[in-house]
């Protein structure tokens, strides 16, 4: 299983809300961004520790996390996959989805 396939089967078991995929074409920051919600701070939190956990059991480790101890938006760095979990209000005011859509 690739980093990608590992990360949304963890969102979507963890009941993570509208996950999207983004597609970063031409892109010298990442091949895919992959954006989602939790319900709470505590879900956030909760949801980048376990796809941690799901990457290193599957043998892949994060280069970079931020924003755990806030826990509004949480970035995980993967390589060529960046993953962004969001409360639903910081998820609306940054609008990520609509600005990398190409």
């Amino acid at each position: 299983m690739d980093k990608v396939e590992i990360i949304l089967k963890t969102l979507d078991e963890k009941l993570a809300e509208d996950i999207k995929v983004v597609n970063l074409d031409n892109s010298s920051i990442a091949d895919t961004f992959i954006i989602a919600s939790g319900g709470s701070i505590n879900q956030t939190k909760a949801l980048a520790d376990y796809i941690e956990d799901d990457l290193e059991k599957e043998g892949y480790h994060l280069l970079s996390k931020e924003g755990l101890r806030e826990g509004e938006w949480i970035l995980l760095d993967a390589g060529e996959v960046i993953v962004h979990i969001f409360t639903q209000r910081q998820r609306e005011f940054y609008d990520l989805d609509n600005l990398w859509e190409s």
